[in-house]
């Protein structure tokens, strides 16, 4: 038999399997998840949820999708937070510490505490691809930032009020834009979707069962 333990959703117990994950949990318990998940998966950010276990003072941050539940975890999820999102044409911009300075200047207040850093739900070093961004640095902040999932909870512990998820990915996109190798390849798979190469595949994929897909996809060919 499984074993149970106690959490705390929202301030309510709730006795589930310690095998669940939190998000799994909230479902075992009654919640019907509208918001706050997307991939299940640890890789969309939408289940940003933050944690603390009886008797220990420290508050911890995760996806909800990819942590399991622990006896006496006490649970809130952050589906959204307000991340400061400036619009630019990527076409018209160029990357140089100017940018940064014009659309995000609030990274240039980091007073060093790493609290985004000790926050982030997939382990990156957040105050240092920042530190890159002020000094002009996109490719190392792009390549520090790659596996941001745009959680927010980084943001949210921050108290200069840094949207770093939005900092790394124009540095991500000025990287890919002007700096980064170019591909050819990249172009020729471009045309041949604005070409419809691909329309006729889409349509058979999504008329086909869910059963199916899966195995497809379990079987796929990957590239090496």
């Amino acid at each position: 038999m499984e074993q149970m333990v106690n959490v705390f959703l929202f301030g309510k117990k709730y006795t589930v399997p310690d095998s669940l994950t939190i998000m799994e949990a909230m479902e075992y318990a009654g919640y019907q998840l509208i918001r706050g998940c997307g991939c299940r998966n640890g890789f969309c950010g939408a289940c940003a949820t933050i944690y603390r276990i009886a008797g220990d003072r420290d508050l911890k941050t995760c996806l909800a999708c990819s942590t399991k539940v622990e006896n006496n975890m006490y649970v809130a999820t952050l589906p959204f937070f307000p991340l400061v999102k400036q619009v630019y044409d990527i076409e018209n911009v160029k990357p140089d510490q100017q940018i940064m300075m014009q659309l995000y200047p609030e990274i240039y207040s980091c007073i060093g505490c790493n609290a985004c850093t000790k926050s982030c739900t997939q382990g990156l070093d957040v105050m240092q691809y920042i530190a890159y961004a002020q000094r002009g640095d996109f490719e190392k902040c792009a390549e520090l930032s790659f596996d941001c999932v745009m959680c927010g909870v980084c943001s949210s512990r921050c108290p200069a009020g840094i949207s770093h998820p939005q900092v790394a990915m124009l540095a991500r996109r000025l990287n890919g834009k002007y700096l980064a190798p170019h591909c050819d390849h990249l172009d020729a798979r471009i045309e041949e979707i604005q070409a419809g190469k691909y329309e006729k595949l889409l349509e058979d994929l999504m008329g086909k069962p869910l059963s199916e897909m899966q195995e497809l996809y379990n079987h796929r060919e990957i590239e090496a």
